[in-house]
C-alpha cells in the first residue's frame, strides 16, 4: 500500500547512537580509539603479508583481502557517525545516503565471500594437504577473489537502483547511526515489496549457504583431526583454524543477534550496540586474533621491526 505525503527529499538527518549528551564526549574518544585501532591494525596486517615472502600464500593472500575488507567496511560508517557526534549537523545528502549504503552491503557481502573461501583453504590443506599446491593455484586464489567483487559490487548496486526508485514521506530522520536499508524502507512511501522481495531471494542465500559452506568445510575438518594418531598434529590443526573459527562466530554471531532483535520505528541501545558490533568491533579485533594465535604473523612483525626483511 502507498502512503499518501510524498516528499523529495535532498537530504536526510541521522538520528545516531542513543547516548547521553553528558556522555557524547567520551563515547567520541572511545570511537576514534576503536577506529584508528581499526585502520592500524588491518595496515599492519596488509604491509606485513606484503613485506615477507614466507606470507605470500593462498591463505595470507586471503587474509590480506579480509583485512583490507575489514579496513574499508569499518570506514564506511565511522567517519560520519564522529563528525556527527562533534557536530551539530547530522544531515547526509540523499546520494550520499545510496552511496554510502552501497559501499556498506558491498564490503559486508565481500567479508562473508572471503570468509568462506579461507574456510574452503583451510579444509584443503588439512584435509587434502598433498593436493594443496595444485588446487590452491594463484589463478584460483585471484579468481575467488575477483569472483567476490564482481559479485557483490553488481548486488550492491541492485539494492541501490531499487532504493533509489522510491519515495519518500515528510519524515527524514534516520534512525540509525548510517543508512541503513532497513531504516530507509521505514521511512519509504512507495511500495518495498520488491525491495524485501530481492533481499529475500538473494540476501538470504548470500547469507544462509556460504555459512552452511563453512560449516560443512569444518565438519571435514574435524572428522580429518579425529583420525590424526598426534597430539601435535591436532594442535597444528586448532591453532591454524582457531583464527578463522572466531572472526566467524564473531561476524555470524553478531549477525543472528541483529535478526533476532524484534524491530519498530525506535533504534534502542540493543541494535546499537549490536550494529556497532559489526561495523567497529569485529573489524578492529579481527588484527588482533590473527595476530595473537598465529606464530607467523608474530615472527613477520619481528623481522620487520628488527629490519631483517631486505625492502
Amino acid at each position: 500500500m502507498i502512503k499518501s505525503n510524498q516528499t523529495l527529499f535532498s537530504q536526510f538527518l541521522l538520528l545516531g547512537l542513543p547516548i547521553p549528551a553528558e556522555h557524547q564526549e567520551l563515547f567520541f574518544v572511545l570511537f576514534l580509539a576503536m577506529y584508528l585501532t581499526t585502520i592500524l591494525g588491518n595496515l599492519i596486517i596488509i604491509i606485513l603479508i606484503r613485506l615477507d615472502s614466507h606470507l605470500h600464500t593462498p591463505m595470507y593472500f586471503f587474509l590480506s583481502n579480509l583485512s583490507f575488507s575489514d579496513l574499508c567496511f569499518s570506514s564506511v560508517t565511522m567517519p560520519k557517525l564522529l563528525q556527527n557526534m562533534q557536530s551539530q549537523d547530522t544531515s547526509i545528502t540523499y546520494a550520499g545516503c545510496l552511496t554510502q549504503m552501497y559501499f556498506f552491503v558491498l564490503f559486508g557481502g565481500l567479508e562473508i565471500f572471503l570468509l568462506v573461501v579461507m574456510a574452503y583453504d583451510r579444509y584443503v590443506a588439512i584435509c587434502l594437504p598433498l593436493h594443496y599446491t595444485s588446487i590452491m593455484s594463484l589463478k584460483l586464489c585471484v579468481c575467488a577473489v575477483m569472483i567476490s567483487w564482481v559479485f557483490n559490487m553488481l548486488y550492491s548496486m541492485l539494492h541501490t537502483l531499487l532504493l533509489a526508485r522510491l519515495s519518500f514521506c515528510e519524515d527524514n530522520m534516520i534512525r540509525h547511526f548510517f543508512c541503513d536499508m532497513s531504516a530507509l524502507f521505514k521511512l519509504a512511501c512507495s511500495d518495498i515489496y520488491i525491495n524485501e522481495l530481492m533481499i529475500f531471494i538473494l540476501g538470504g542465500p548470500l547469507m544462509v549457504i556460504p555459512f552452511l559452506l563453512i560449516v560443512v568445510s569444518y565438519v571435514q575438518i574435524i572428522f580429518s583431526i579425529l583420525k590424526a594418531s598426534s597430539t601435535r598434529a591436532i594442535y597444528k590443526v586448532f591453532s591454524t583454524c582457531g583464527s578463522h573459527l572466531t572472526v566467524v562466530s564473531l561476524f555470524y554471531g553478531t549477525i543472528i543477534g541483529l535478526y533476532l532483535c524484534p524491530s519498530d520505528n525506535n533504534f534502542t541501545a540493543k541494535e546499537a550496540s549490536i550494529a556497532m558490533m559489526y561495523t567497529v568491533v569485529t573489524p578492529m579485533l579481527n588484527p588482533f586474533i590473527y595476530s595473537l594465535r598465529n606464530r607467523d604473523i608474530k615472527e613477520a612483525l619481528i623481522n620487520v621491526l628488527i629490519k631483517k626483511i631486505p625492502l
